[in-house]
């Protein structure tokens, strides 16, 4: 039987594949209100058309987190990433009310992608 970690892995590594590794002409583009981005729960990932991901977050509001603007975009925009190269990859997560594993599940991508723009990934425990 599998252990409640290597789930967590698993399930962490489901999560990634799908932000990872979804086609860019399929994710998100940026745009004002982003109205196509759902107002759910999720773990999001900035990617660039050929340089990957950018930054990776989790939110509990999708739409909420990029209205309000984010930092990858300054950053985006400071290393002269043209707008149409920039894009958002979401995976709703339907279990928010456990913050502590959204936690785990985040700081496990991080881990293993390390993206530019998250500021500081999390150490294993």
């Amino acid at each position: 039987m599998p252990t409640n970690d290597s789930k967590l892995q698993a399930q962490a590594q489901r999560i990634l594949d799908a932000i990872a590794f979804i086609p860019f002409k399929q994710c998100q583009p940026l745009t004002r209100d982003f109205a196509t981005i759902p107002a759910r729960p999720g773990i999001y990932a900035i990617r660039h058309r050929t340089d990957g991901l950018l930054y990776i977050g989790k939110t509990k509001s999708l739409r909420g987190r990029f209205s309000g603007g984010h930092k990858a975009f300054l950053w985006a925009w400071l290393d002269k990433y043209n707008d149409e190269d920039v894009r958002i990859a979401v995976q709703l997560i339907s279990h928010w009310e456990n913050p502590t594993l959204l936690l785990e599940l985040e700081a496990i991508i991080l881990r293993a992608t390390e993206p530019p723009y998250n500021v500081q990934i999390p150490t294993e425990k």
